[in-house]
Order: C-alpha cells, then sequence, then structure tokens
C-alpha cells in the first residue's frame, strides 16, 4: 500500500477558486500552512500558478494541485470538483474567491457585461457549492464565499457588479439552511484590502481611506485569516453570515 497516498486523505482539502494570484494565493498559503492539501484553481495566470504550486509542494510534496479552467463554462464546475476528490479522496472545503470586477455605467452595460459579472460572482459559486455539497456533508465541511462590501452599500457605476455579489450574500444565507447541519457556510466581505489592477489616483485613495475609521488599508492575510477562522473549530457555531473584513468602514 502507498501509506504516503493514504496519509494524505487524512488531511482536509479545500478547492480555492482564482487561487494563483493576489488574495486567492494568500488564502491557500494561510490554509496550506494550517495542513489543508489544496486544489487551486486558475483562469489564466498559468506563471503565478505554477510558482505556487511549487512554493507549497516545495514544502509539503504532494499536497497541492492547480486545475485551469474558465469559470463561466457549466461543465468545468463539477469537474473541478470531481478532480480535487479523485486526487485526494474527499473535500471538506470550498472557497469561492475568483471574481470579475469592472464598471458598468448605465447606458453603457450589456448582456455580455451581465453574463460575465455573474458567472464568477453568483453562478460559478453556487453550482460548484452544488457539486461539492455530497463531499462536504460527508466530510462535515465548510464553504467560504468572498463577497464585497459594495453588496451591501452599492458602488457608483458598478451596478451589475453589486448586483452579483449581492446574489453571493444570498445564496450564503439559502445554502447555510438547505446544506444544514453537516455544511457551515459563510462569507467575508472585504473593504480595502488591494487597490484595484488597474490602479486607482492617490487622491482617490486617499479619499477612499478617510472614510476607514483604522485608516490604511487591509492585507490580503487579513483576509486569509479570516477564510481559516471560518473553516477552522473556532467559529463551529456561526453560519448563514457574512464577516465584514473592512477595517471599520461599515460604522459610518
Amino acid at each position: 500500500m502507498d501509506t504516503r497516498t493514504d496519509d494524505r486523505t487524512q488531511r482536509p482539502v479545500a478547492l480555492v477558486t482564482g487561487a494563483a494570484r493576489r488574495i486567492g494565493a494568500a488564502i491557500a498559503r494561510r490554509l496550506h500552512a494550517d495542513g489543508f492539501d489544496l486544489a487551486l484553481h486558475h483562469r489564466g495566470g498559468q506563471a503565478d500558478a505554477d510558482a505556487l504550486l511549487a512554493e507549497l509542494n516545495g514544502t509539503r510534496a504532494g499536497s497541492v494541485i492547480a486545475l485551469q479552467a474558465e469559470l463561466a463554462h457549466f461543465d468545468r464546475l463539477p469537474e473541478l470538483v470531481a478532480r480535487t476528490v479523485g486526487r485526494f479522496g474527499r473535500l471538506d472545503a470550498l472557497v469561492n474567491n475568483a471574481s470579475a470586477f469592472h464598471p458598468t455605467p448605465i447606458g453603457s452595460a450589456t448582456p455580455a457585461h451581465w453574463d460575465e459579472l455573474f458567472a464568477s460572482n453568483a453562478r460559478a459559486p453556487f453550482f460548484l457549492a452544488q457539486a461539492a455539497a455530497p463531499h462536504l456533508k460527508a466530510a462535515r465541511g465548510g464553504i467560504v464565499n468572498l463577497a464585497d462590501i459594495y453588496a451591501q452599500a452599492p458602488l457608483a457605476g458598478h451596478t451589475v457588479y453589486c448586483m452579483a455579489k449581492a446574489a453571493l450574500l444570498m445564496m450564503t444565507k439559502s445554502l447555510a439552511l438547505d446544506l444544514a447541519p453537516e455544511v457551515r457556510v459563510n462569507a467575508i466581505a472585504p473593504g480595502a484590502i488591494l487597490w484595484p489592477a488597474e490602479g486607482k489616483s492617490e487622491q482617490a485613495q486617499a479619499a477612499l481611506l478617510a472614510r476607514v475609521p483604522l485608516q490604511r488599508t487591509g492585507a490580503p492575510e487579513d483576509i486569509a485569516a479570516a477564510v481559516a477562522w471560518l473553516l477552522g473549530d473556532g467559529s463551529g457555531y456561526v453560519t448563514g453570515q457574512t464577516l465584514r473584513v473592512d477595517g471599520g468602514r461599515g460604522l459610518g
């Protein structure tokens, strides 16, 4: 018998979407450090995915696989779950982190914009959760959805994105009810953690931080720590909740 393979199945396993870089990579590193084996989904960013895979497997050999998929393609969603379970023999956690983000000013929004923003922010998380549910129930595991503070207080010019994230929050509540008592489902609503990839002017950054009581941006590791807590024993009586990690911005 390959005892190494047998040992691997005794560790908890997480599937993390959008895990190649930024917040997703921080989540992957934290969960791996906490003892999880991982399936790291990525859409593009092959070089980033390869580097993270090598880094984590260098720490614990054979503990991480990388899975490339376009989440807008429905048939790839159950495949991601099946490949994870096929490799590790179990699934304890699903972290729906992947997200498209761009403005949709009224008058210029198109059905293609709608489809893109809902695909990653609402549709894929739901169908991934549906495919993962039997395995998560068997493991008495959990789901963490990465939402946004703008799901509750909208961002001007981003109506479709805000709607998609609001759908994700309702999905969190609904799945927490439907998958109980075996599976806990929660969400995290980050505030200013990383500036958008396309950049933000210094003036805009200063104006935003002026509304944050802690007067600074957060770090990806803050989100990763929140994910780890929601998946851990310390939050064992928490489900259907949205944890704001926003430096107090929601107080205003």
